[in-house]
């Protein structure tokens, strides 16, 4: 397959596998929309578009909420095997259930409230929420951006067994070296690599970092090669960034937004392209546009 991967104006995608198809979930450009774009394959290549029927801005404002629009899906399956929704929307975080990718989907939350308060940490973003679940069932939630493009910071905390809510003492800071934003966390030969975009995303200055860790809080080491993944010399990938990972057999790969047009909004595509290590267990540097097979 080449990139991009789907034709469109879209950023920020987020996949799940379920039953041989993959769904793919993504903001709309430019700056988000109403709802979100939701995309279904069962090759990767050809996609049919979907409509799910939440979240959208108007279901998702609350008190706290700001004017942002539908942004930054992450959708992961439950060990119970439901499918959940992390979501900006008003930047705010709001958590959504379903038991089937394509819904219907409900507010996780029953007093239709966001589950990360825009308010809820002063001073830092509350965008970018994204779920990871450890070997022991465990599940984390990863969030955090930094406001007016600089001072990003990430934080964590342990979801509860419902993974909607969480106790909010017991978050923690785990802000790991050059971070901006879009935290992704992958577990590799028993090491945990936190994966995260930095540089502002109207620009060619985004790219992915990743830092190394013995646990999902750390502390952090920045990772060999990082940032793994830059704007290109011949700037066909440009300002490439906000990204998910997925495993086919043993291969990993990398699935993100690069920008399309910037002079006047905010336009990205998707692409996809192999993610690879190192004997030493580093991520190697991504080669763009290099093709890919399933």
């Amino acid at each position: 397959m080449q990139n991009p991967v789907v034709k469109g104006d879209f950023a920020d995608p987020s996949i799940v596998k379920y039953e041989g198809k993959y769904y793919m979930y993504a903001t709309r450009d430019p700056w988000g929309g109403e709802y979100l774009a939701v995309m279904e394959s069962k090759d990767f290549k050809n996609w049919e578009q979907k409509e799910i029927n939440w979240p959208t801005k108007t279901l998702c404002t609350s008190s706290t909420s700001n004017d942002s629009r539908v942004w930054a899906p992450s959708v992961i399956q439950g060990k119970n095997g439901m499918f959940y929704m992390y979501v900006s929307v008003g930047s705010e975080v709001w958590v959504g259930i379903s038991q089937h990718p394509l819904g219907p989907w409900k507010n996780g939350k029953l007093d239709n409230t966001p589950l990360i308060r825009g308010n809820m940490i002063k001073d830092y973003h509350m965008i970018d929420a994204e779920a990871f679940i450890d070997d022991d069932g465990q599940a984390y939630l990863y969030w955090g951006s930094g406001l007016n493009w600089v001072n990003g910071h990430c934080f964590v905390v342990k979801l509860n067994e419902d993974m909607v809510s969480f106790n909010e003492e017991k978050i923690k800071d785990v802000t790991p070296p050059n971070y901006f934003e879009a935290p992704f966390m992958l577990k590799y030969n028993n090491k945990y690599y936190l994966m995260y975009s930095d540089g502002k995303c109207t620009t060619e200055t985004y790219k992915v970092r990743y830092a190394i860790g013995d646990n999902p809080y750390g502390p952090w080491k920045e990772g060999g090669n990082s940032p793994i993944l830059t704007t290109s010399v011949d700037k066909s990938t440009l300002g490439p960034g906000h990204h998910t990972i997925i495993k086919e057999g043993a291969q990993h790969y990398i699935v993100y937004h690069r920008i399309t047009d910037n002079s006047k909004e905010l336009y990205r595509e998707i692409a996809v392209d192999s993610l690879n290590f190192n004997i030493e267990g580093n991520i190697e540097k991504v080669r763009t546009n290099s093709g890919v097979f399933f």
